[in-house]
């Protein structure tokens, strides 16, 4: 998930990696991680509507909207961005998350180092889900159409069948009306034939 490789990704920077910290963990104090405190907001939002039911999903794109509405300022509009860029919940839209986090990138001195990170990172999933989405809408209009194809050429085959199967039916009674006239006229001549076998 996003939201654990960005936190993975903020832990681990700034100071050298868990490893080195295990290692001088008895000679190293632990340090407060300010970076990692200044996500926690807009992670726990974002973990709310991924795996959140529907009514704490709800409330909390709710409170994400009005924050960011009633009170613009960087922080509630960052968790309002990422609240429409999140997957999963009735409120997320790619397309307005992608235009709310180029807005605050716009303006990168608004944003602290963390922040602007993670609205980078945010921006790139969702153009590639855009991307992935239009892709996705492109080869089932495409399927749509050979399928609408498909059906049209079989249509097509099935009235050139029924159309030849009438033509022969037709010339197979003009055939028969023939035939019929033909046996009339030879019962007529024997029945008009003097020696025949019904005088």
């Amino acid at each position: 998930m996003v939201a654990g490789a960005c936190l993975a990704l903020f832990t681990g920077c700034s100071g050298g990696s868990m490893l080195g910290k295990t290692q001088h963990a008895d000679t190293e104090p632990a340090k407060p991680r300010a970076d990692v405190g200044v996500l926690t907001g807009y992670l726990e939002t974002m973990r709310k509507l991924s795996q959140g039911d529907p009514a704490v999903q709800a409330e909390t794109f709710q409170s994400a909207r009005e924050a960011a509405e009633l009170t613009p300022t960087t922080a509630n509009r960052l968790t309002y961005a990422l609240a429409l860029a999140t997957p999963g919940h009735g409120g997320s839209d790619p397309n307005a998350a992608q235009r709310q986090l180029a807005q605050l990138l716009a303006s990168p001195e608004l944003l602290l180092p963390p922040e602007q990170a993670l609205a980078e990172i945010e921006l790139r999933q969702v153009e590639l889900r855009i991307v992935l989405t239009e892709e996705n809408r492109r080869l089932q209009q495409e399927t749509a159409r050979l399928e609408r194809d498909r059906t049209t050429a079989a249509s097509r085959r099935l009235q050139a069948e029924l159309d030849e199967n009438k033509r022969l039916r037709k010339q197979l009674d003009e055939a028969q009306a023939k035939l019929d006239a033909v046996t009339h006229i030879e019962r007529s001549a024997i029945d008009r034939n003097p020696n025949g076998t019904k005088q």
